[in-house]
């Protein structure tokens, strides 16, 4: 009894298990053996592939040390699921010792092979690439996720350690540590009782002296904004945490706690928690080489940045797309190739005949930066036209706005040709970057510092890029620039990130997408945990 103690419990388990594989020993799988991992495989092409290839040759139900280990290590990572914020029960870790337990014959043994290769490709999945499919979930969740082919994660793992090749399988990026070292922390923290009470007030301001105030200086304590202090009032050593606070969830940092930074303090950690766990989902969608130099576009921060070797070398504020169905910036990742310099705007359809025709007809001279284009390429002339007889279905015109420095693209965009029309690009509106929620463009992404985004490309190609730019720029002419190192851009959506150095960030659902795809990682199975001591 005391050496079944000190054994650990999947260990034990697996101890008792032995007996039951005993009488198939390596190498001399019966027919009727191998008809029921044939059968039983039949249904799933990839896993029918694999067996026939390896002669029905088991890798769970033998004797063999091999599949030994490979039992023990699948058993121990599925029940450790939850860690990764996957669903557990998805597995069926007791299930799956039910099955172990009552299988005693060839054709059950056979059974057992096959579903558990079918669980182990699911788990392999799951914390590969996620749980999830993202456009099932949001239709601005374009994002191709890098899945892995099944039968070939199947043979690899036949010929792998098992214990091995199951801890390679997460994503191996920084991020995805310290997300989750973060869901430790806040499972933690929720275990001790979260941040206590509250605030009862909507906003408070610097000099306020009330029983909010105190509610307020306790959670900040609480959240690690405010060392400990018998304050009552609202003093410039809480200003200061409100303001520290503010920094890390990307509101306006004047340490006055107004309605949307009084939201934010009173979100509780269980919430903070499910964005982490969302996060972790989305950086396993993305589970692929980012490019050692890639353009990162966080949609929620509000900011584009480029990376090289892991490591933010340049950020500027950006706007996105508004929260309306047919104006939300869409996800997913492309390659820009080249910058357009003084471009042409060739205004969508959907814009030009929605918010532009309806002009045209009250005034054909309306919006006159605009020409219009017949199918031969001509511009045509508004005094000889009636727009009346057009609508959304049968305007046969183009319009396009040609360069300028009142041209809506601004005098220079960024290009990762897509079939959803999206490009980083220059603005004249240059008062929305002054704000602090920056959703108002019709999908594409604008910069405030357009020009030195450009200079930062160009330093791989050009000796002084700031001097190729300027030269370029002072043509007034549409100008294609290639950049000779394409690279990678990623338009991503994380309402919580972390940083090498400081606090993890969180941000607001700007598009309410975290909310859904929390709801369906509930609905499949995955729940938060708190965690004792």
């Amino acid at each position: 009894m005391t050496i079944i103690r000190r054994l650990s419990f999947l260990t034990f388990f697996a101890f008792l298990l032995l007996p039951l594989f005993a009488a198939q020993p390596v190498g001399a799988q019966s027919l009727a053996f191998k008809q029921a991992v044939a059968e039983a495989a039949a249904g799933d092409r990839d896993i029918a592939a694999f067996y026939k290839e390896t002669g029905y040759k088991p890798i769970w139900t033998s004797s063999a040390r091999a599949d030994k280990k490979r039992r023990e290590a699948f058993l121990d990572a599925v029940s450790n699921a939850s860690t990764h914020g996957l669903p557990a029960s998805l597995y069926q870790p007791d299930e799956i010792r039910a099955m172990m337990r009552a299988a005693r014959t060839d054709g059950q043994r056979g059974a057992l092979e096959v579903e558990l290769s079918r669980i182990f490709l699911a788990y392999a999945r799951d914390i590969q690439t996620g749980v999830l499919i993202p456009s099932r979930i949001d239709e601005g969740l374009v994002r191709e996720v890098p899945l892995r082919p099944r039968k070939a994660t199947l043979s690899a793992f036949s010929k792998s350690s098992a214990k091995g090749f199951l801890k390679a399988l997460p994503p191996k990026s920084a991020e995805y540590a310290r997300l989750m070292k973060e869901k430790m922390r806040f499972e933690k923290l929720i275990g001790r009782g979260g941040w206590g009470d509250k605030v009862a007030a909507k906003s408070l301001k610097p000099g306020a002296s009330n029983n909010s105030v105190l509610q307020l200086r306790n959670r900040l304590i609480a959240m690690g904004y405010l060392k400990r202090t018998p304050t009552s009032s609202y003093d410039n050593t809480i200003a200061a945490a409100v303001q520290a606070f503010q920094k890390d969830h990307g509101l306006a940092q004047d340490g006055v706690a107004g309605p949307r930074t009084m939201q934010a303090i009173n979100t509780s950690a269980a919430t903070r928690l499910s964005q982490i766990v969302v996060a972790m989902e989305r950086e396993r969608w993305i589970n692929m080489p980012l490019g050692k130099r890639h353009i990162w576009v966080n949609v929620t921060d509000f900011h584009a940045r480029i990376v090289d070797n892991g490591k933010i070398t340049f950020q500027t504020r950006s706007v996105v797309g508004a929260n309306d169905p047919e104006r939300r910036t869409p996800e997913f990742s492309d390659v820009m190739d080249h910058m357009v310099v003084n471009p042409t705007w060739n205004v969508p359809r959907s814009i030009a005949t929605k918010e532009y025709l309806p002009l045209l007809k009250q005034d054909p001279f309306a919006v006159s930066n605009l020409n219009i284009i017949n199918v031969r390429g001509q511009i045509v002339s508004r005094a000889e036209m009636d727009f009346s007889e057009y609508d959304e279905t049968n305007f046969p015109y183009d319009l396009k706005e040609p360069p300028s420095r009142g041209n809506a693209l601004g005098l220079v965009k960024f290009m990762f040709p897509n079939r959803y029309n999206i490009y980083l690009h220059d603005t004249p509106a240059k008062s929305l970057f002054g704000r602090e929620k920056r959703a108002f463009s019709h999908g594409c992404v604008r910069l405030n510092d357009p020009f030195d985004f450009a200079y930062a490309l160009l330093a791989k190609q050009e000796r002084n890029p700031e001097g190729f730019f300027q030269s370029t720029l002072a043509t007034r002419k549409e100008t294609v620039v290639p950049l000779n190192e394409p690279v990678p851009v990623h338009l991503v959506y994380r309402t919580a990130f972390t940083q090498a150095k400081g606090n993890i960030q969180f941000r607001g659902d700007v598009y309410g997408r975290d909310s859904k795809i929390w709801r369906a990682l509930s609905n499949a199975g995955v729940v938060l945990s708190a965690q004792r001591g």
